[in-house]
């Protein structure tokens, strides 16, 4: 396989556990917070960003929200990405 293969983006989508969740307001509404996006940008850092539900119900708008810098949240980033890569790597193929 070509080193020099150009790979734009790896993206994961993590649940965040109910213990961890926490609601952000945005234009007035308070969002809960249930999902986490997490990228791997070029130089190996990772990006994170929290999308959620509008508490008041209904589905709102897909808007993204700051990640609390919390140990526990930390921690679910880095064990989501470590399992992410080995489910990558031992991917079975396309089909």
């Amino acid at each position: 396989m070509s080193s020099d293969l150009e790979v734009s983006a790896l993206a994961i989508n993590v649940v965040i556990p109910p213990a961890l969740r926490w609601t952000d307001n945005r234009r007035g509404e308070a969002f809960t917070l249930t999902t986490l996006n997490v990228r791997l940008l070029p130089d190996g850092h990772l990006a994170v960003k929290a999308y959620g539900r509008p508490v008041g119900g209904g589905r709102g708008a897909y808007v993204s929200f700051p990640v609390p810098e919390t140990p526990e949240v930390a921690s679910l980033v880095a064990d989501a990405a470590s399992r992410a890569g080995t489910l990558w790597a031992a991917h079975r193929g396309f089909g």
